[in-house]
């Protein structure tokens, strides 16, 4: 049996379509957990830069709205669309509101999570904006925490980009 690798999964578009995560073999993904009313929103506009910068290049962002942590996405995947386009312009790909912790947790998050774990091992997702940088195989490189900007990881974007 072959390792699972992030191409084994799908979602919801925020739009309600189905999302092969298949579709965008070969390429390195950056898969953020997003909130609308968080202290971190302002990230939104780095990714939409490295999206922007690096997305000829073959890197694609996707954006996971949670209103996990302090009930700071309550908004329909409608609301929280038009809020990121609106306020900070995004353009990368949005996907339906899910569940990151618990056994709720969307199946990716749950993959995401076992696969690179954070501070002494722990898997839950501690907060919004956690990011996973996953390579052109598939497999998950990095997980980095809410305050690491978009800006600090532009570097470990570009290997993986170069990998």
């Amino acid at each position: 049996m072959s390792e699972t690798t992030i191409y084994d999964f799908e979602a919801l578009s925020i739009d309600g379509q189905t999302a092969q995560l298949s579709t965008q073999r070969g390429k390195v993904l950056l898969i953020v957990n997003t909130a609308s009313a968080c202290g971190f929103t302002p990230q939104f506009a780095g990714l939409e830069t490295l999206w922007q910068q690096y997305g000829p290049r073959g890197l694609v962002i996707v954006g996971f709205p949670s209103n996990e942590f302090g009930a700071q996405d309550p908004g329909s995947n409608e609301e929280i669309a038009s809020f990121c386009q609106l306020n900070f312009g995004v353009s990368f790909p949005m996907m339906a509101k899910v569940k990151v912790n618990g056994a709720e947790a969307h199946p990716l998050w749950q993959w995401l999570k076992a696969q690179a774990p954070g501070l002494l091992g722990t898997e839950g997702i501690k907060w919004n904006f956690t990011k996973f940088l996953v390579g052109r195989d598939g497999r998950v490189l990095k997980r980095y925490a809410p305050n690491d900007s978009p800006a600090s990881i532009e570097a470990h974007i570009v290997k993986a980009l170069e990998a």
